[in-house]
């Protein structure tokens, strides 16, 4: 079955202009502002929404997976993504939307209030692969629920104070694992799947948005726009604990 598409398009596709454009700047953002708003907006449940989104952050994920780190980010970061794959498919959240949608909006407030605090990040040199696990595992385990992988898999990458293009490199591949894991799970398992014209709309916006994102960059303030997003994270998380 397909969700019915004719009052979906135009929201949508606005949707993910704007994630789209959010990703191309920051190289993040994308499934998360995509599955906020789908949520809060068009009040899809989270599993149709993150149908939607699959394909546009699945693609522009594979984009940002290019680069020159791959082999260390690999030695690195495989315990991480392993972890992330594993809890993605079999965590408990994927079947009770209601929960999912709650577990969404506290991530998104989790989100947002750690980048508006920025606060010290720790270090775990000591024991690297148990808090790559830890990470990944957290981070697969609410993904599956809510289509947002960041809490807490971008903070602990922040914390390997990776040079900017190795860090744009591991956010990439990192999101790609889990959203395909993701797919791999909705696939057996998704009621109603959105039409191909929808997918098709959704994942042109999203590049849109993408090239437009990368020509703003530079040109207004990386810490005002940083501030700006968290704090709409932050207003959409509550925004779906109180319509919730």
């Amino acid at each position: 079955m397909m969700m019915n598409t004719a009052e979906l398009w135009l929201p949508c596709a606005a949707i993910f202009v704007l994630a789209g454009l959010v990703k191309g700047m920051s190289g993040l953002g994308l499934p998360t502002l995509s599955m906020a708003l789908l949520s809060s907006l068009v009040r899809l449940p989270p599993a149709s929404a993150a149908a939607l989104m699959l394909l546009p952050a699945l693609l522009t994920n594979v984009a940002q997976c290019l680069g020159p780190h791959g082999a260390s980010l690999l030695r690195r970061l495989w315990p991480m993504w392993l972890a992330l794959a594993a809890a993605t498919l079999w965590s408990p959240l994927g079947s009770a939307p209601a929960q999912a949608r709650i577990v969404l909006a506290v991530v998104l407030i989790a989100y947002g209030c750690w980048g508006l605090a920025k606060p010290k990040l720790p270090s775990f040199e000591r024991w690297p692969r148990t808090a790559a696990v830890v990470a990944g595992a957290i981070a697969g385990t609410l993904g599956a629920g809510t289509g947002v992988f960041v809490m807490p898999m971008v903070p602990f990458m922040q914390t390997l104070r990776l040079d900017k293009t190795a860090q744009l490199q591991a956010m990439g591949i990192s999101f790609t694992v889990g959203t395909a894991a993701l797919a791999l799970r909705l696939g057996s398992g998704m009621p109603q799947w959105p039409a191909p014209g929808l997918v098709a709309a959704a994942l042109v916006a999203s590049f849109a948005g993408l090239a437009l994102g990368n020509r703003l960059v530079g040109r207004l303030s990386p810490l005002w726009f940083q501030r700006l997003l968290y704090g709409v994270f932050v207003g959409l998380g509550g925004l779906m604990l109180v319509s919730g």
